[in-house]
């Protein structure tokens, strides 16, 4: 088990001394660890706005005859056989009475936005891993771990009417393993599990020992299939295996699947200001030719990276543009700028850039993203030649301002 350490200094006259001697201590304190899960979160977003879905077989995501594939589906067409990332065009067979609504992005990252904020009124310590999960270290709170949760999750379910599932350990890899005990256990295939699974410090590899060996972070299909040909079904099981040998069957993983299935993970909540990127990414539902819808993508990708970095404070100065072909073939491509930027134009125009250095006229894109990284705190230096960018930035963040309080649609900068 990871903990905190420490330094006391302590200042002391030693016995039949009239000298003061310096001491120091090392305290080492667990850490608390929680991971929060919001149940089905794009269809209980579509479920508040359309309470019509509740109780029915639904699914997020694209047409079954557009190579659609299922984004989130309810709990009752989860106790159908439908999953994420099935394609649609299964789901539908599953289920010929599957009602299919549009993804709806912008949306779901606007509630995403309120719960995570609700998170880090608890706590900056707030690491968020995706749009509906996020990893908090409550070690400092002196609120009982189990009334914390509690708490948090009803707030969430009465402010913004989101179920959610919560995983509480001493690291990261148990409390999230944890979150997913908890949704497994729910009897009620029919409703969000509201899980809630606190594993006590130093029980952590009790825990593990009977799960399932591809629960383990770092177990996919390949490591589990070799895993399985060695007789090795559960995390025990990993466990009771010597460090060197499986070093000696995996290479480095092996290390890692040795200290995980002890329950060891030395891995810090890391917050916004330490994030290394910032990034969108556009799967299409069908192969995308037209270059005018291309890169309309890449304004509205840009425009959201931006205003994240703005949100945060922080720039970046290597813009990184992703594709993917319709043959999956996926590349990667960046420029680095001569100084960090969070302007959405400036992002814009740098990935259109790179897209125009590898893409081929009427080459169709199954995939397309911008990111940001090189990123930390802004530096501007006005100058008499300046004052343009910067009439340009207090207008942007006029803009912000209206969309934090009104609504991402409210008002938008005109596409060049």
């Amino acid at each position: 088990m990871f903990n905190i350490t420490l330094l006391a200094i302590i200042w002391l006259f030693r016995a039949n001394s009239s000298r003061l001697h310096c001491y120091t201590i090392i305290i080492d304190m667990p850490r608390t660890i929680l991971h929060l899960d919001l149940d089905a979160f794009f269809c209980s977003v579509e479920e508040i706005q359309n309470p019509n879905l509740r109780g029915k077989p639904f699914a997020v995501g694209g047409k079954p005859n557009e190579r659609g594939v299922v984004a989130s589906c309810s709990y009752p067409a989860r106790a159908l056989g439908i999953r994420s990332a099935m394609p649609m065009s299964r789901a539908v067979r599953l289920c010929k009475d599957l009602i299919i609504v549009p993804s709806r992005h912008s949306l779901y990252r606007e509630y995403s936005q309120h719960v995570m904020e609700k998170l880090r009124d608890l706590t900056p310590l707030v690491e968020q891993i995706s749009i509906d999960e996020a990893f908090l270290d409550i070690s400092d709170i002196r609120q009982p771990p189990q009334r914390l949760a509690l708490d948090l999750q009803t707030a969430i379910r009465t402010e913004q009417n989101l179920p959610s599932s919560i995983g509480i350990a001493s690291n990261k890899l148990v409390a999230k393993i944890a979150t997913e005990v908890g949704k497994k256990s729910n009897k009620n295939k029919n409703a969000p599990p509201f899980g809630l699974t606190i594993v006590p410090a130093d029980e952590e590899a009790q825990f593990l020992a009977p799960l399932p060996a591809d629960m383990l972070w770092g177990v996919g299909p390949k490591t589990s299939a070799r895993l399985t040909e060695l007789g090795i079904h559960t995390i025990g099981d990993i466990a009771n295996w010597p460090e060197k040998e499986l070093i000696h069957l995996f290479g480095e993983n092996g290390r890692d699947l040795w200290q995980h299935a002890h329950g060891i993970d030395n891995r810090p909540v890391t917050t916004e200001s330490e994030a290394k990127s910032v990034s969108q990414e556009t799967t299409f539902n069908v192969d995308i030719s037209d270059e005018r819808t291309l890169e309309k993508t890449l304004r509205e990708q840009a425009r959201d990276v931006a205003r994240q970095l703005r949100k945060s404070d922080l720039a970046g100065k290597t813009v990184k543009l992703k594709i993917r072909w319709s043959d999956f073939t996926t590349i990667t491509r960046q420029v680095t700028l001569p100084t960090s930027t969070d302007n959405e134009d400036e992002i814009f125009h740098s990935a259109v850039k790179l897209m125009k250095t590898v893409r081929k006229p009427n080459q169709p894109v199954r995939l397309i993203g911008v990111g940001v990284s090189g990123i930390g705190a802004p530096v501007r230096q006005l100058s008499l030649w300046d004052a343009g960018s910067e009439k340009s930035r207090k207008l942007q963040e006029v803009i912000d301002q209206l969309q934090e309080k009104y609504g991402r649609d409210i008002i938008h900068k005109g596409d060049e």
